[in-house]
């Protein structure tokens, strides 16, 4: 029933941008957080970057200062602007959000989009 859409993924040049797109949509409410995680293969999942619902953020040391989180409450949605990127960023980019309905916890993934970024 709650689905999450990514969209902005694909291959680039390091140096080059990215824009990460994800929509919540579906029988979800009371939406606490909004973020992306990575994941290499043989790596665990890291977080990337988190939003809340009132605004505060939360980045991974690493994409700090070239990685921009922001949230559109109404539309539940959330982009991750991504500049200057680096091979080292090439990861599967998960969608994520979790918060809580009546008296229980949620927490959804999207099915994650591929970056690639090129030397």
């Amino acid at each position: 029933q709650v689905q999450l859409v990514e969209s902005g993924g694909g291959l680039v040049q390091a140096g080059g941008s990215l824009r990460l797109s994800c929509t919540v949509s579906g029988n979800i409410f009371n939406i606490e957080s909004m973020g992306w995680y990575r994941q290499v293969p043989g790596k665990q999942r890291e977080l990337v970057a988190a939003v809340t619902s009132g605004g505060s953020t939360n980045y991974a040391d690493s994409v700090k200062g070239r990685f921009t989180i922001s949230r559109d409450n109404a539309k539940n949605t959330v982009y991750l602007q991504m500049n200057s990127l680096k091979p080292e960023d090439t990861a599967v980019y998960y969608c994520n959000t979790w918060g809580f309905d009546t008296e229980r916890g949620y927490e959804y993934w999207g099915q994650g989009t591929q970056v690639t970024v090129s030397s």
